[in-house]
């Protein structure tokens, strides 16, 4: 009686997940122009702890995979998603770029795709690459770039290599949950080292003070800043938008340990999401300049590709009520869209809501005192293996 019992009381919450799931796709489609009965979300059992809602193919796949009940109760036999290592083994590592509206022209990502599962991130699209889904698969599948240290150090080594700073972390986070067993970054940070190069990082994760014993020394030199990655000071809002990444209390307290050690700091409050965190930009920056970050910047949302359906997912399912504002505020910065990809707009929008937006992060930025912190090139000293035949010349 009592098992009969408990079978009835399962059924009926997953039939009342799927009233409400059938709900959140009408009112995405009524908030965003896209097809949403065509998006199954997936059952918060199976995605538990994750951010994305949905796990479409990619927009380069030939098919599509779609989850669909077959009456045979097929769905509640899948299984929860759990994070699969696949090793990857590049024929380069590190990438060069020639955007205008960055700091460094070249970056290495020792990852692809993240366990953190942050929902706003724009490096989702690329796991399309991989033939694989830019929701959920972003965040389950991810690969291990094999032999990255080695890589690192034949690249510095060529000839007509001519140093500059290299960003970690540009795409997706070098301190991610798998960083602890398999040590990518570290590895390659033990290159840069021995070789006096200059490194930039960008993390949100607390792992990175493993790795003081490298950085600090790094710092002395003038050949690294670290950049603690901050969206939110709210725990619920975290968790909801980066369930699997550091909570925001011990960001500050990572900024904290770092500046203690002598590493310059910097804070990135990013994305500003409109009407969701864009009123915490000045606590941010003060908080952070109070545990110890001397460097800020700040980037608007951005909704390249596929990330456009996954981030209206998740805001018409966490904030119903604001979703329709939220996305009016996203495109009246993005000149009517939800994305522009223009160099000059694509980092902080355009119009009176981004103008606006700038003219508080600089104005705060200001009154704080923060500055910024340039990294040294001219102690670079190439790497050389033991194995290594001498040049002659």
């Amino acid at each position: 009686m009592a098992s009969s019992a408990k079978r009835l009381i399962e059924k009926s919450e997953k039939s009342d997940w799927r009233r409400a799931a059938q709900l959140s796709r009408e009112a995405i489609g009524a908030v965003v122009n896209f097809s949403s009965e065509e998006r199954p979300i997936v059952d918060p059992a199976r995605r538990r702890g994750r951010g994305a809602l949905s796990n479409e193919s990619g927009r380069f796949e030939r098919e599509r995979r779609v989850e669909t009940d077959d009456g045979w109760n097929g769905l509640e036999e899948l299984a929860e998603f759990h994070t699969n290592v696949h090793a990857e083994r590049a024929k380069t590592i590190i990438t060069r770029n020639d955007s205008p509206d960055i700091s460094f022209d070249r970056s290495i990502n020792p990852y692809r795709g993240c366990e953190h599962g942050c929902v706003y991130c724009y490096a989702r699209p690329s796991h399309a690459f991989m033939g694989l889904s830019p929701g959920l698969d972003f965040e389950t599948e991810i690969f291990v770039k094999e032999g990255a240290a080695q890589l690192l150090e034949r690249e510095l080594s060529a000839r007509n290599y001519s140093p500059k700073t290299i960003a970690i972390g540009a795409n997706t986070d070098p301190y991610q949950p798998l960083e602890k067993r398999y040590r990518v970054t570290r590895g390659l940070l033990e290159v840069a080292s021995r070789a006096d190069h200059p490194i930039g990082i960008v993390t949100k994760s607390s792992l990175v003070v493993r790795d003081i014993d490298i950085l600090a020394p790094m710092a002395r030199k003038g050949l690294v800043k670290v950049a603690i990655s901050m969206t939110t000071l709210d725990p619920a809002l975290a968790r909801a938008m980066e369930p699997r990444a550091a909570s925001p209390e011990r960001r500050l307290a990572t900024i904290e340990r770092l500046a203690e050690a002598g590493i310059p700091v910097a804070v990135l409050v990013a994305p500003i999401i409109p009407a969701i965190n864009d009123a915490e930009i000045e606590t941010i920056l003060t908080r952070a300049h109070a545990a110890g970050a001397r460097e800020a910047g700040y980037v608007m949302l951005r909704l390249p590709l596929e990330l456009r359906e996954l981030f209206s997912e998740w805001l018409v399912t966490h904030f119903p009520a604001k979703a329709r504002h939220v996305l009016s505020l996203v495109r009246s910065a993005r000149d009517g869209k939800l994305y522009d990809p223009s160099f000059d707009k694509r980092m902080s929008g355009d119009g009176p809501y981004a103008w606006m937006i700038g003219r508080r992060f600089e104005l705060a930025a200001q009154r704080l005192g923060f500055s910024r912190t340039r990294l040294r090139a001219d102690l670079f000293r190439p790497p050389r293996s033991d194995a290594e035949q001498l040049s002659l010349f």
